[in-house]
């Protein structure tokens, strides 16, 4: 049968009560209620397959963990089940002292004296009796007038009396009385407050003391009026029902309308002081108030509920494992999907909250503020409730850039430039259409290390940083009167791996990053410029590292062109050092631009008008030996391989030409011929606290063998000054380097020193020395000795006219 056209043919609505003076509506909640769970009897009696005792046992654990003082966990009558189940939490000890279990029976004798039985020897325990009130189940269910309805109340509430009374005469149990007028929300007012009136004055013994106050319980058995009225009903009773000092009213909404958590907060507006309900809402038919919603919204207007869900998603398992029923995503509070956002502007705004309320809380703690929590859409911290923000912004197409760049920020700790962002929003909008569904946080950080290279060897590109040095250059340019110096350029020497091939690279700029992308342009033929460049921090102290980003366009004549072009790469640099996250983000952007285009090979044609020549002789040397060369060590033995291919008339030298011409020069991995200068032993000491070492050994000098026992403030120092005692001239360190060869316990290290020599009578001259050694200070030490050498070699030729 189709709807009704006018519904107001079948169904009435329900009457107002006049209340012209209302006081609720203009209260606020400062307080929280005295909860009751009735997870255990209530949420149990509407499950299709009730809890078993292990199940319930689990529940009542939870809800212990979580704070309540008041659970209501059975109606012991009903079954041998819930009967031995409240037992056996009696005579296992599972209850705190400063905790009530309170169980429910109907207004009938036989089972008022079982259920007394049933909390006999607990410390604290509530008889809750009820007996419907309502007009409709006066006259059609059990056709009891109004009068017989009192008298049934009032004789069971002395029969409650007095057997409670024996229990605690006889085991010492501590009882406290709550009455249900069921069906109250239906019940004409007066008549509500004419049964509990009765009530009170049977039981005789209400008192002002918290223990000795009777409950009154209004259940909105059935939900059939909006709120408001229900708030009506309640002010109305708490008003006019007499020494309301000694009574605790409760509420027991239901939600058949949907509207049971508004029902129990207008409730306490009007002067509840307790609420009965479940956790998330179960029971029979639309389910109970929901209690975790209802604590929860009084916590986030800052009030302490007096009861725990730091880890709701844990509380939530165990009611799901426990009820066998599911909890909808979108459930407040509780929902997989309630702290999430798909919307694009819903997760703009959610990101840009944190980055204001990041700085909003910094100022506030410096004057000693509070600190106060203002996200949009998110009118709790997800934290509070164990929950990470791993799921607050969730990616599919419908989302924008900041939602993407919050998560990229939350996970890998970057926080992108917007320009940037609107690059990736477009690589992750590609992905998005071509999957058609929600993009996991895994695939948009997989995505973000895919694009910019980001993570390791897994997510390199073709072009990636082994090694550089950076250094000063003094321009040529003089300051004119009153006006600054030009700055010093920099330039930049490097080690590269290209297509897995290492290569050497070298180039100038105003700083570090200009002379990368000179030296990509003089080597590689890739012309790129600066158009953006940014940085931030990543952690802090020692930890700290530095996050660069860059935008590269392509050069044009015009600078404003440059400027304006369209087409762009962004790339991203992580690093401890932030010279070297900037070259990384340099180098990111370069591979995303390069793509798949052939590069320019490394091609070993060194002479007089080869551009690139150094460098390329540098490669070569690097691809055989490992040996990453200093720039001015490059240009040393450059100039030793012209004059060798100018002796050969040639201007090409071959591949194995080349790397023995090196070894040769610099003594590498060649013993010396003459035995002049090497070690044949060594012993490096501390010296206390002066922090000078002492070397001792014995060392070929001059080809002599000499025992040498000197000082210095490091392992060359003290060698040099060795030197110094047994040669004719001086000499001392004008530049020394060193790296790493291979990996693990393979590793070997590599120097590299220039000696400079003075000597009465003869010019001014360094020479270079080349070593290697397991040993790091063993490796510097042959370094300086094939130095020595190399100076005796320069030496002598002088002397003899060469």
């Amino acid at each position: 049968m189709p709807m009704l056209a006018d519904p107001s043919q079948k169904y009435k609505p329900y009457t107002p009560l006049n209340l012209p003076d209302r006081q609720w509506p203009s209260k606020v909640t400062t307080t929280p209620p005295v909860w009751l769970s009735t997870d255990l009897r209530d949420g149990n009696q509407a499950l299709a397959n009730p809890m078993t005792v292990p199940q319930k046992t689990l529940f009542f654990h939870t809800l212990l963990k979580c704070g309540f003082k008041e659970i209501e966990v059975a109606y012991p009558a009903a079954s041998d089940t819930d009967f031995n189940f409240v037992r056996g939490l009696i005579e296992q000890n599972q209850v705190p002292d400063d905790v009530w279990l309170q169980v429910l029976t109907p207004a009938r004798e036989d089972l008022i004296k079982r259920t007394v039985d049933a909390v006999a020897g607990s410390k604290r325990a509530i008889i809750h009796m009820y007996n419907a009130t309502s007009c409709t189940f006066r006259e059609v269910v059990f056709r009891n007038s109004k009068e017989e309805t009192i008298a049934l109340a009032i004789k069971h509430t002395k029969i409650i009396r007095q057997l409670t009374e024996e229990c605690t005469a006889k085991h010492g149990t501590q009882f406290r009385f709550e009455y249900s007028p069921e069906t109250f929300s239906q019940t004409e007012p007066e008549f509500a407050l004419a049964v509990c009136e009765a009530v009170k004055e049977a039981w005789g013994k209400a008192g002002t003391a918290f223990e000795e106050r009777i409950i009154f319980n209004l259940p909105a058995t059935v939900e059939i009026a909006p709120p408001n009225h229900f708030a009506d009903q309640v002010e109305t009773f708490c008003r006019n029902i007499s020494e309301r000092e000694k009574i605790l009213v409760s509420l027991h909404p239901h939600n058949d309308r949907g509207q049971g958590i508004a029902a129990a907060e207008l409730g306490m507006l009007a002067g509840a002081d307790r609420v009965e309900g479940c956790l998330f809402g179960n029971g029979e038919r639309t389910g109970n108030v929901d209690l975790v919603n209802l604590a929860l919204n009084q916590y986030t207007q800052g009030i302490n509920p007096g009861v725990d869900f730091s880890d709701i998603h844990a509380v939530k398992e165990i009611v799901m494992q426990c009820n066998d029923l599911p909890i909808h995503p979108r459930h407040p509070y509780a929902g997989d999907l309630v702290f999430t956002a798909f919307s694009g502007s819903h997760q703009d705004a959610i990101k840009k909250g944190f980055e204001a309320q990041r700085t909003r809380h910094a100022k506030a703690a410096a004057v000693g503020e509070m600190q106060y929590w203002d996200i949009p859409y998110l009118p709790i911290d997800p934290a509070d409730l164990g929950c990470t923000y791993e799921a607050v912004i969730r990616v599919n197409a419908q989302s924008g850039k900041g939602g993407i760049a919050y998560l990229v920020q939350q996970h890998l700790g970057l926080d992108m430039p917007r320009k940037m962002q609107i690059s990736f929003y477009q690589v992750i909008q590609t992905i998005a259409d071509r999957e058609a569904r929600e993009m996991t946080v895994e695939d948009i950080t997989t995505a973000f290390r895919s694009t910019y290279h980001f993570g390791g060897s897994a997510y390199e590109g073709r072009l990636v940083l082994k090694s550089f040095k950076i250094s000063a250059e003094p321009t040529s340019d003089l300051a004119v009167d009153g006006e600054e110096a030009v700055d010093e350029r920099r330039q930049f020497d490097g080690t590269i791996s290209v297509d897995g091939v290492l290569r050497v690279i070298r180039g100038d700029g105003n700083g570090p990053l200009s002379a990368l992308l000179n030296a990509l342009r003089t080597h590689l033929d890739i012309d790129l410029s600066l158009r953006e460049y940014s940085e931030h921090a990543i952690g802090e102290g020692q930890n700290a590292k530095a996050a660069s980003y860059v935008e590269l366009v392509i050069p044009t004549a015009n600078i404003k062109d440059t400027r304006s072009a369209a087409a762009s790469w962004w790339g991203l640099g992580v690093d401890s050092d932030i010279t070297a996250s900037g070259l990384r983000a340099v180098l990111s952007a370069v591979n995303n631009a390069i793509g798949d285009r052939p590069l320019p090979e490394l091609k070993l044609s060194v002479g007089f008008s080869a551009k690139s020549g150094q460098a390329d002789i540098a490669s070569a040397i690097l691809h055989s030996l490992q040996l990453e060369l200093p720039r001015r060590l490059q240009a040393s033995f450059f100039e030793a391989v012209q004059r060798a291919t100018r002796d050969r008339g040639t201007e090409e030298i071959s591949y194995s030409d080349l790397i023995t011409l090196f070894r040769e020069t610099y003594g590498y991995e060649v013993p010396d011929r003459e035995g002049r200068f090497s070690i044949q032993s060594f012993k490096m000491e501390n010296l206390g606290e002066s922090g000078r070492k002492e070397l001792t050994g014995e060392f070929y000098i001059n080809g002599k063998l000499k025992h040498i026992a000197t000082q210095g403030n490091g392992s060359l120092s003290a060698a040099v000054a060795a030197l110094n005692d047994h040669l004719d001239g001086k000499v001392s360190i004008r530049e020394y380097a060193e790296h790493s060869i291979g990996e693990g316990s393979e590793v070997r290290a590599a120097s590299y020193v220039e000696l400079a020599y003075e000597r009465e009578g003869v010019r001014k001259f360094s020479a270079w020395g080349v070593a290697s050694d397991s040993d790091i200070t063993a490796s510097g030490l042959k370094a300086v000795m094939r130095a020595a050498s190399n100076i005796d070699l320069i030496d002598r030729n002088i002397l003899n006219g060469h």
